[in-house]
């Protein structure tokens, strides 16, 4: 069975349902603690395709909510597991006072930087969610660096795409799914996507202990990972468990470029004088004709059989 998703609460759930270091990676966005049921008074938006059912957590319970279920993360987390925690600043204290007073270690402390925030009148507008990424330790972390870009693949301007994409900064936009009836607040799936690629492998599991929208299980799916998770609200469970059937298996991976790692075959090579002539002419000539840089440096690494690295680092030697 390539998912397991139930209507519990996630402590007693995981207690019942997940065996110790049984999961491989685990991303999941907590109740907000602050009456999320009613941000939309905040927020000035139109709900009538939203899903009823949201619960919330008293915010004099939240301190000992956070400590019990990231007590059973850690336990059911496999040596080497990655978690990923999506969190306001409101209640972050509490969060990270779970993952002090467990085993879990610090990886990253990202932040998610999205496209419109709470408006106000006498202080800064909050745009941006924080990502706590942490590892259990005792194994093999997954990382995997060149899952969505390769080492020499470069952005017009000539920077490189795999490092932009893995600076600790995100910025990706909110999606609004007009029309559509949804859950009351759920993670963009080009987040959850960039999230599950870099942090598993196919074939393993990925929990989210608060499925909400299903977002992460329908991305883990759709990835070709095990989907497992709780949630609590029937009404969300009930909708949402409909709709993972629609999830074609491995479905997203079918849309996936794999980025070619080989080693271009001139990389080793020491630079001719004959060879940097040559370059600095053929690149003289396409900015001529108004061919972008990064578009340069690409044709130029696939003529020279040189990484793009080596290319730009070249051209800069010699004043392009």
């Amino acid at each position: 069975m390539k998912y397991s998703l139930y209507n519990e609460d996630c402590i007693d759930g995981a207690i019942k349902h997940l065996k110790d270091d049984s999961i491989d990676l685990i991303i999941t966005d907590p109740p907000y603690g602050i009456k999320g049921d009613k941000l939309h008074q905040h927020y000035n938006r139109e709900e009538s395709y939203v899903l009823d059912g949201y619960i919330e957590v008293p915010i004099d319970e939240y301190p000992d909510f956070s400590l019990r279920w990231i007590e059973q993360a850690e336990r059911v987390l496999r040596p080497g597991g990655s978690i990923y925690i999506v969190s306001g600043y409101t209640n972050l204290i509490h969060i990270l006072n779970g993952l002090k007073n467990s085993s879990l270690e610090e990886v990253n402390h990202l932040i998610w930087k999205y496209n419109f925030g709470v408006y106000t009148k006498k202080k800064y507008i909050s745009s941006h969610y924080h990502i706590l990424y942490y590892k259990k330790p005792g194994g093999d972390r997954t990382f995997n660096q060149f899952v969505r870009f390769g080492r020499e693949d470069l952005d017009e301007s000539g920077k490189s795409k795999n490092y932009s994409d893995r600076e600790d900064v995100w910025i990706i936009n909110r999606e609004y799914k007009k029309g559509q009836v949804k859950n009351k607040n759920q993670l963009p799936l080009e987040l959850l996507k960039k999230i599950i690629l870099y942090s598993s492998d196919e074939g393993d599991s990925v929990c989210d202990f608060f499925l909400g929208g299903f977002g992460t299980a329908k991305v883990a799916l759709g990835l070709g990972r095990r989907a497992v998770g709780f949630e609590k609200s029937e009404i969300a469970f009930n909708h949402q468990i409909k709709e993972i059937d629609k999830i074609k298996f491995g479905g997203i991976l079918e849309n996936i470029a794999i980025p070619d790692e080989k080693s271009p075959i001139n990389s080793s090579k020491r630079w001719e004088k004959a060879e940097i002539k040559k370059l600095m002419k053929r690149f003289d000539k396409l900015a001529a004709n108004s061919v972008l840089k990064g578009k340069a440096i690409q044709l130029l690494s696939e003529e020279f059989g040189r990484g793009r690295f080596g290319i730009l680092n070249m051209l800069k030697k010699n004043g392009r």
